[in-house]
């Protein structure tokens, strides 16, 4: 296994128990998820790491995730819900009360949609979200997307820029307010997460979670917005998106002695 700069040692990632994980171009390589890939989330999960993605991605995509794949649970639309199942049924507990959270995205997605022209549209899966909104940006200039985001900020809404979107929301969560809730459920608070919790992402809307989980990782793709980055992540692999989670995958293993 090769990092970036330093790399873990075994030392420092032998008491990890949980592992959060952003989705989009960290465990996914151009929009697919390789069978490395998913086979090292099950590696992990069989060797006693609890797994939690946490994304922007909409609430139809974490149901199918938290059914069909190896993970405890899953954080959707940067910290609005998080998602269980048991057996074939999933369940959703979200950030606040459900029809406030409801009532905000309808407000929110009728002041956002007369911004949106000809160069920006809504992700495809606006229709499967609960409470935010999401707008494609793959392929627009990096000028083009922060004005946007200016102008939805302008508005009052909360604003996080991942690879794929810009995802906006009216509430007082993000994707690390709801990671330390959902770790609290878990008995980890405080001190515990320094030792027992790891990380990793690839994007401009991980920065809280950098700065929450001190053994984090970044795959190769993040070095296009490091710069960016107030907390940036402690140790980058040497691949980029879902090869570079496989590179973490080994090293968590590893220092389990597998």
């Amino acid at each position: 296994m090769m990092f970036q700069g330093p790399s873990p040692t075994p030392e420092d990632l032998s008491g990890v128990r949980y592992l959060f994980t952003d989705i989009d171009d960290t465990l996914t390589t151009e929009g697919r998820l390789l069978p490395q890939t998913y086979q090292a989330l099950w590696d992990l999960s069989e060797a006693g790491i609890d797994i939690v993605p946490v994304t922007g991605g909409s609430a139809g995509w974490c149901e199918h995730i938290v059914r069909a794949w190896p993970v405890v649970a899953a954080i959707g639309e940067s910290g609005a819900f998080v998602m269980t199942a048991e057996g074939n049924r999933a369940a959703i507990e979200f950030w606040d009360d459900e029809q406030r959270q409801r009532d905000r995205q309808e407000a929110h997605l009728a002041a956002i949609e007369p911004l949106l022209d000809s160069r920006f549209r809504l992700a495809h899966d606006q229709g499967l979200r609960v409470a935010d909104v999401a707008i494609d940006i793959v392929g627009h200039p990096r000028d083009a997307v922060d004005d946007l985001a200016a102008r939805i900020r302008a508005l009052g809404g909360t604003v996080a820029i991942s690879s794929v979107h810009i995802n906006t929301w009216l509430g007082p969560y993000d994707k690390q307010a709801m990671s330390a809730r959902v770790l609290r459920q878990f008995g980890v608070s405080g001190g515990d997460v320094a030792r027992f919790v790891s990380f990793v992402g690839d994007s401009r809307n991980d920065a809280p979670m950098f700065g929450f989980v001190g053994k984090s990782f970044g795959v190769a793709n993040i070095a296009s917005v490091l710069a960016d980055l107030p907390t940036r992540p402690r140790w980058i692999s040497s691949r980029p998106a879902g090869l570079g989670f496989v590179e973490v995958a080994e090293a968590l293993l590893d220092a389990r002695g597998r």
